[in-house]
């Protein structure tokens, strides 16, 4: 049986997919993500705003593993915000203790909306990593060894690359991502072009269904991890259960991590402690890689 992402009415729907709204204290969440991502920075080593396209906004920084395991493989971070907000310089909690585990990361900023469109951003995030494929060697990275992971707003842009109808056009292998992690993400969005949400989305139904991972699965692809927080709405909750049966149906590798603790904004925190659940299922299909 389908999870519900529609919900009784619009009303209803607007609750939840209200991110904001379903915690107690959102400026409070963001201060703890930024505070993290400071005390990340503050211990690594950072090459930061190495421009990947021409839009200003279209920077990435990187933070090399220790030069003794380089090239390492790199763990590329997309960041959420509804895509209308947050930034990349707060969204590096876990690049300290990745790198620690040989691991580079590098974070990636893209063009807001509604500045942008929605198929603008995802041009610039498969952009990205085009360009880590072509120069991430220069900076440690091995460039048969990528992997991306996002949450909520960046879950749906890590849907987007999980697909397998955009390599071509960059000139790139179509197996240039070996694995994907999508936190808390959007993967039928849809249901938003009725709500407040579609304010900054701009989209007409079909154009949603274009940009909607659920509805553009590969026919082959890496192994993917998903997780939602339990604390998290039921919209985000059904987003990440619905996703997860639909990709399991299709016969492609993908993994649930399971967390009852996190909302939405916290989850991502989970990655920047060694021992949780959640990094300890990134570092494994690290590792595993083939």
């Amino acid at each position: 049986m389908p999870f519900d992402l529609t919900f009784a009415d619009l009303a209803e729907r607007t609750v939840q997919y209200n991110a904001r709204a379903s915690v107690s204290d959102f400026d409070a969440e963001m201060r703890t993500y930024a505070s993290l991502a400071l005390a990340s920075r503050q211990r690594c080593v950072g090459i930061l705003d190495l421009q990947y396209g021409m839009g200003q906004a279209e920077r990435i920084d990187i933070f090399p593993a220790a030069a003794a395991v380089q090239p390492a493989p790199v763990f590329v971070y997309i960041h959420g915000g509804y895509w209308r907000s947050q930034r990349k310089e707060d969204a590096c909690s876990m690049a300290a203790a990745l790198t620690q585990a040989g691991i580079a990361v590098a974070v990636v900023e893209y063009t807001l909306l509604p500045e942008a469109t929605l198929a603008e951003v995802v041009r610039e995030v498969r952009s990205a990593i085009a360009w880590l494929y072509r120069h991430g060697g220069a900076y440690g990275i091995d460039p048969l060894r990528i992997h991306v992971c996002g949450s909520s707003a960046g879950g749906h842009l890590v849907g987007m690359l999980y697909a397998d109808d955009w390599q071509a056009r960059f000139n790139l292998p179509r197996d240039v991502i070996k694995g994907v992690v999508a936190l808390s993400g959007l993967f039928d969005i849809r249901p938003l072009c009725d709500i407040n949400v579609n304010e900054w989305l701009r989209l007409y139904p079909d154009q949603a269904a274009s940009l909607s991972p659920a509805l553009c699965l590969p026919e082959t692809a890496p192994p993917l991890v998903l997780s939602v927080g339990g604390l998290e709405t039921t919209g985000f909750r059904n987003q990440t259960l619905q996703f997860h049966e639909d990709v399991s149906r299709r016969g492609l590798p993908v993994s649930l991590v399971a967390n009852t603790h996190s909302n939405h904004f916290n989850l991502v925190n989970e990655l920047a402690q060694r021992g949780s659940g959640l990094y300890e299922a990134v570092v494994e299909l690290i590792n595993n890689a083939v």
